[in-house]
């Protein structure tokens, strides 16, 4: 089966969405399929491309079995409403052109953000007479207007209208989350088009670290940041932008600030709101916070690893529309989750279904600060308890099952009526 994904994010992108991206690609092509990636250049994220890569309009390669066309698209060096839609569009036109050059797929898979994507995904299925799968990530304009980046009006309807194209007119629109599947009921699209396609975890878990393993990685991590080695450690690792909703952290520190033991808090990762979180951390005295970039492979590990507890925070009033994709990481590894979130958040319903933490609202540091401590406080025994029950709910998501149930949708569309 000759299959193209279209999408924007992909390896060597090592967070969001280009995991999942570059996974499916991958195994598919490992399945027999003939598989083309068209994407951008690598950004993500940093929001910068690879020197190498600045002023190209187009790349070939190979990776992984899978045939990769890069496409230039607008990287901003500061994030705002305004230059997004113009980053996503000139990814859209560039990609679109190179996508009228390529052979005809038995099904075109268009991965969202970005929504206009399918707009033209419904385009060329028309032009090759083959169907498309809208597959969403992020409900993208009910999160926007969630975090405040747009209001109510003519754009924001705009979207809206996109969306009803992209989703009604597409053979099938999968989504991440049971949340995403009720949404995508109330904007028209049937049962029978529904697809419940989540993000997953290898086969095999890592599961918890031994004491030897966990005290070497510890004492690495420690040393090697020059951070006290009797605090416990709160990590928080991934994109540092607005829907994460960090700023919460910061105020928890200090608001912590007084209590014993110290509890030592971690920021990992790059993002578009990483200046101003620091700024906000440098003003509020944060010792007990510090901020490190993105981890490497095995850096990351060894932080998870090292990580006494977890943290996976969202913005107030975005938790319907996203699921944070590294709570599938974390739980893997065996790790307990503060989860900083709404209660009627995915995020929230998860680790009360699992019981693999504790919940904290977003726009209350004191809260988070307590629910860190009594984490903490409730002793190892009580740590590695909900790590196991972590282990024990992700399993649902193991790669392979998930991966086969798709396969099998796309194989059913590719099927001439």
């Amino acid at each position: 089966m000759r299959l193209i994904l279209w999408g924007i994010n992909y390896a060597p992108e090592p967070t969001g969405i280009a995991p999942f991206n570059t996974g499916l690609a991958e195994w598919l092509a490992a399945r027999g399929h003939e598989v083309e990636m068209v994407t951008s250049f690598p950004y993500y994220a940093t929001w910068r491309k690879q020197p190498q890569d600045r002023g190209r309009l187009y790349r070939t390669e190979r990776r992984g079995g899978v045939t990769v066309r890069r496409c230039w698209h607008y990287v901003p060096a500061r994030v705002t409403a305004l230059r997004r839609m113009f980053h996503e569009t000139s990814f859209l036109a560039t990609s679109l052109l190179r996508l009228l050059t390529l052979r005809r797929p038995a099904v075109l898979v268009v991965v969202s953000p970005p929504l206009p994507s399918g707009v033209p995904a419904w385009l060329l299925a028309g032009l090759w007479r083959r169907p498309y799968v809208f597959h969403v990530q992020d409900l993208q304009p009910d999160a926007a207007v969630g975090l405040g980046m747009l209001q109510p009006g003519r754009f924001t309807r705009l979207l809206y209208a996109l969306e009803r194209v992209a989703y009604g007119k597409a053979a099938a629109v999968s989504g991440i989350s049971s949340g995403m599947l009720a949404a995508f009921r109330t904007k028209g699209v049937g049962e029978a088009r529904r697809v419940f396609f989540p993000n997953w975890v290898g086969d095999v878990l890592p599961g918890p670290a031994g004491p030897a393993e966990r005290a070497a990685a510890r004492a690495g991590f420690t040393t090697r940041h020059r951070l006290p080695a009797d605090r416990p450690l709160l990590v928080y690792s991934g994109n540092v932008g607005m829907k994460q909703g960090l700023g919460v952290l910061v105020e928890a520190a200090a608001v912590d600030g007084a209590g014993s033991p110290a509890l030592q808090w971690i920021v990992a990762g790059d993002g578009a709101g990483r200046e101003a979180l620091v700024r906000q951390a440098e003003q509020r005295g944060g010792a007990a916070m510090r901020f490190l970039p993105l981890q490497p492979e095995d850096a990351f590990v060894e932080m998870l690893v090292a990580a006494d507890v977890c943290v996976i925070t969202q913005q107030r009033g975005t938790g319907q529309f996203f699921f944070p994709s590294k709570l599938l990481t974390v739980l893997g590894r065996a790790k307990p989750v503060l989860a900083v979130a709404d209660a009627d958040s995915e995020l929230a319903h998860a680790v009360r279904e699992g019981g693999f933490g504790l919940v904290a609202p977003p726009d209350d540091p004191a809260a988070v600060a307590a629910a860190a401590r009594a984490m903490i406080q409730a002793g190892p025994e009580a740590l590695a308890e909900w790590g196991r029950r972590g282990v024990e709910w992700v399993s649902q998501y193991r790669r392979t099952s998930v991966l086969e149930e798709f396969e099998r949708r796309l194989e059913q569309l590719a099927r001439p009526a």
